[in-house]
């Protein structure tokens, strides 16, 4: 699959899962643009936009949107990344400014990449892919993660309603569940109270066992879903060692 050339967004770009699609993306020779409220992993260059901003700025958002289809021409792909996890806590104890702040990151963030997004494919001729990062947690509960599987619950819905809306104008959306990777987001779980997150072993084990897919991984299979039209969907969508689903 040859993807050199292709334009792709990625929110969220500075560390974790959405710094090592960058990466492994730009050893692929797609162009990229990325965006982080930190310097993105990449720096800016001719095949590289890079910019600090923090999603839950609409503004800042769409004028990024703008920059990068100045300088590459136009966007094939999107990939709203960026998100958090705390608070980690049984609800009685969750702090509602940090809740706040979560769900303002986790589905306005997104709600206003995918709009800024949306926008630009219908501007232009052709059609666009757009992939919102979800979760597992979006389909099962975890004592500890309320406000977490509730807005990942909720990308998924946006992301269907967005489907909807846009196919006609040739936008396919998706909401992609990566499985597990080890980033910082996974130490931070690791490091978490068993009270506050009872689920705890589970994930000390896929740390023991090396139980964890890998951003090279994710980043074949979402450049295979956005661009391999001759592959087989669910052969795209295999993955081990852990689940992956996009819907």
């Amino acid at each position: 699959m040859d993807v050199a050339g292709r334009t792709v967004v990625i929110t969220g770009a500075s560390r974790g899962l959405g710094a090592g699609l960058a990466e492994a993306m730009h050893a692929k020779g797609v162009r990229l643009a990325l965006c982080s409220r930190s310097a993105p992993i990449l720096q800016d260059g001719r095949h590289v936009l890079a910019a600090q901003l923090d999603v839950r700025d609409a503004a800042a958002i769409g004028r990024f949107a703008g920059d990068a289809a100045a300088r590459f021409g136009r966007i094939d792909l999107w990939i709203n990344n960026a998100g958090v996890l705390e608070p980690i806590a049984p609800l009685h104890d969750v702090d509602l400014d940090q809740a706040r702040t979560h769900v303002e990151i986790n589905l306005l963030g997104v709600l206003a990449g995918s709009q800024a997004f949306v926008r630009h494919v219908r501007g232009r001729e052709g059609g666009g892919v757009l992939v919102n990062i979800s979760s597992g947690a979006a389909r099962k509960p975890y004592a500890g993660w309320s406000v977490y599987c509730a807005a990942k619950a909720a990308v998924d819905r946006l992301t269907e309603c967005i489907d909807l809306e846009e196919r006609a104008h040739g936008l396919r959306a998706f909401s992609v569940a990566p499985g597990v990777v080890d980033t910082e987001m996974q130490a931070l779980i690791r490091n978490t109270r068993e009270a506050d997150f009872p689920d705890l072993p589970r994930f000390l084990a896929m740390k023991r066992d090396g139980h964890f897919n890998t951003p090279t991984f994710i980043a074949e299979r979402l450049l295979a879903l956005a661009f391999d039209e001759a592959s087989n969907r669910n052969e795209v969508l295999t993955s081990l060692p852990n689940e992956w689903e996009a819907r």
